[in-house]
């Protein structure tokens, strides 16, 4: 894999507890997130596939691989962004999220974009 200025993708997420359709006495916590992806480089890249790492908060984790998201694989222009959401069900009312994504450039370069850990909790939990 090769990352260069030419080949950068910014991923931005905002995560939220839906307790629509959570439901805490049977250990089931769902949460959203919304992530923004953003071609930052100079060339075109088109999203291939993502690999999420979820824990919870005993440490159990599941690993999500799988091609696009949310059955798209957008091709990004330098400059432009997609957006989508998307959910995650844990057995604990926190946890947490990281991953990538591989994208393929125009110039048949390809490369992954890191998702950073970010928290999955219900409101007022966590100080």
């Amino acid at each position: 894999m090769t990352e260069s200025r030419s080949h950068q993708i910014e991923v931005k997420i905002q995560s939220a507890y839906f307790k629509e359709q959570s439901d805490p006495a049977n250990q089931h916590y769902v949460f959203l997130y919304q992530v923004t992806l953003k071609n930052t480089g100079t060339e075109a890249a088109k999203l291939l596939s993502r690999h999420w790492v979820i824990t919870d908060a005993h440490g159990t984790v599941q690993e999500v691989h799988g091609l696009g998201v949310v059955g798209e694989q957008p091709h990004l222009q330098p400059g432009e962004t997609f957006e989508y959401t998307s959910g995650a069900v844990l057995n604990t009312p926190v946890g947490s999220m990281q991953g990538s994504y591989e994208l393929v450039a125009d110039d048949g370069v390809v490369f992954k974009a890191e998702v950073p850990a970010f928290s999955l909790a219900i409101p007022n939990i966590l100080h």
